[in-house]
C-alpha cells in the first residue's frame, strides 16, 4: 500500500469573519467572550432537586461535547441541590433564576459558576442590581442577563408594543447600565426571540452597543427539525459576522441533541475543529450503487469517532471520484465495485457487498494512526454527519 500522510494542515482553518471584540469573563473554568472559543451550552431536563438523574444528564451532556450546563432553579428545594451539583458536575453550572430574586443569593452562595437572571419577571430586579453584583463579585460569581421575548417589562412592552428588536435591546442595555454602575462587569447578555429574523436583528443591534459577550440563543425554536433549521439559520448569519461568544440550541428534543447542533454549527462555520463528517451524494439517477444504505451503514459504523476524518460515500462517477479525492478517506461507486481512496490515491478495489466493511477499516486504521501521533483516544462521543 502506498505510504500517505495523514498530518493536519499547519494553517488554521479559514473563517468568514474575525470575532467581534469583547471584554472577557470566566464561566467557572471555562472563558467567555472574543479571545475564547466560543462554548457550547445546553440545559438540564430533569428535575433539579433529583441531584444523581441531574448529574446523570450532566455527564451525558459533557461526553457529547457540553461546556457550560443551565440547571433550573423555581423553588426552595431545589436552591438546596446547588450546591452538590455544582460541586460533583465537571463542566461549570449556571442556575436559571425566574420570579423569586432570594434564589439568585442562593445560587450565587452555592458555588454555582454563573447566574441567569430575568429582569422581565423578577420582582423589583432593578432595585436589587447592587446587592447581586455585591454577592456575584464577592464569590467570583458571572451573571448572564436573559433578555426574553416572552417575559419583557411590562414598560417596555408598553412603550414598543410587542417584542421588537429595539425593545429587547433596550431592556438588556438598561440592565447592563445598572450593573456597570454598580462596578460589576463579569456578565453576558442574550436577547432572545423565537423568529430567527427579529432575533437576528436585535443581536446586531446589541452587538454596536458596547463591548459586553453574547449569548445566542432563538427561544422555543421547536421540535428537533424545525428548532435545528431556525437555530442554523439564525446563528450561521450572526457567526458569520463575528457575533456570539455561547450558543445554546433550543429544541423540543434530548438535551445531548442539543449539543449535536450546536458543535456542527460551530464545526460547520470552522469555529470549532472538525471530527468526523460523511460527504455523501443525495442520489440520483446516475447512481450505480444504493448510495442510502452505504451512507447510513457507513455512519453507523463509524459512530463514536473523534478525529477530524471527512469521509465520501458517492455513487456515480460524475462527481464521485473527485468528491472521494478531496476526502481523507472516500469511495467512488459504479458497476457494481468502488474504488476506494486514502488522501486522493486510489488504494484497492472492491466488489460493491465489501465497501462498507473496507471504508470502515480504513477509518479505523486512519483514525488509529492519527490518535497514536495525538497520544488521544480516537473513539469517543459521536461522529457528525453532514449530507451534501
Amino acid at each position: 500500500m502506498t505510504s500517505v500522510s495523514l498530518g493536519m494542515p499547519s494553517a488554521p482553518p479559514p473563517v468568514l469573519a474575525p470575532r467581534r471584540k469583547t471584554r472577557q469573563i470566566k464561566v467557572g473554568s471555562v472563558g467567555v467572550g472574543s479571545d475564547s472559543p466560543i462554548s457550547v451550552q445546553s440545559m438540564t431536563t430533569t428535575p433539579t432537586t433529583d441531584i444523581n438523574a441531574t448529574l446523570q444528564q450532566i455527564a451525558e451532556l459533557t461526553a457529547a461535547g457540553c461546556d457550560i450546563v443551565r440547571v433550573a432553579c423555581p423553588s426552595a428545594d431545589d436552591a438546596e441541590a446547588l450546591p452538590i451539583i455544582a460541586r460533583k458536575s465537571h463542566i461549570p453550572v449556571i442556575a436559571d433564576i425566574h420570579f423569586q430574586p432570594k434564589y439568585v443569593f442562593a445560587a450565587i452562595e452555592a458555588g454555582c459558576a454563573a447566574v441567569r437572571v430575568n429582569p422581565g419577571n423578577i420582582r423589583k430586579f432593578d432595585d436589587q442590581v447592587k446587592e447581586i453584583a455585591r454577592a456575584a463579585k464577592d464569590h467570583g460569581t458571572s451573571i448572564r442577563i436573559g433578555v426574553n421575548a416572552g417575559s419583557l417589562e411590562p414598560g417596555i412592552l408598553k412603550k414598543y408594543g410587542k417584542a421588537t428588536p429595539e425593545a429587547l435591546v433596550e431592556s438588556a442595555v438598561w440592565e447592563a447600565s445598572l450593573f456597570e454602575e454598580h462596578g460589576f462587569h463579569d456578565f453576558k447578555i442574550s436577547v432572545k426571540h423565537n423568529d430567527p429574523v427579529v432575533m437576528v436583528a436585535a443581536y446586531e443591534m446589541l452587538a454596536e452597543k458596547g463591548d459586553w459577550p453574547l449569548h445566542l440563543g432563538v427561544t422555543e425554536a421547536g421540535p428537533a427539525f424545525q428548532g435545528t433549521i431556525k437555530s442554523a439559520t439564525a446563528f450561521g448569519a450572526l457567526l458569520s459576522k463575528g457575533i456570539g461568544d455561547t450558543i445554546r440550541v433550543s429544541l423540543s428534543a434530548p438535551p445531548v441533541e442539543e449539543i449535536k447542533v450546536g458543535n456542527q454549527i460551530l464545526q460547520s462555520l470552522n469555529l470549532r475543529p472538525r471530527k468526523l463528517e460523511i460527504v455523501s451524494c443525495p442520489s440520483c439517477g446516475r447512481a450505480q450503487v444504493d448510495v442510502y444504505t452505504l451512507a447510513e451503514q457507513v455512519t453507523a459504523g463509524l459512530e463514536g469517532m473523534e478525529v477530524p476524518l471527512r469521509v465520501a460515500v458517492m455513487g456515480c462517477v460524475v462527481n464521485g471520484p473527485g468528491e472521494a479525492r478531496e476526502a481523507d478517506l472516500g469511495v467512488a461507486s459504479g458497476n457494481g465495485k468502488g474504488q476506494i481512496f486514502v488522501k486522493g490515491e486510489v488504494i484497492k478495489t472492491v466488489p460493491e457487498s465489501e465497501i462498507v466493511e473496507t471504508l470502515i477499516e480504513e477509518a479505523m486504521r486512519i483514525a488509529e494512526e492519527m490518535g497514536e501521533a495525538d497520544g488521544e483516544d480516537a473513539v469517543k462521543g459521536s461522529p457528525v454527519v453532514s449530507v451534501s
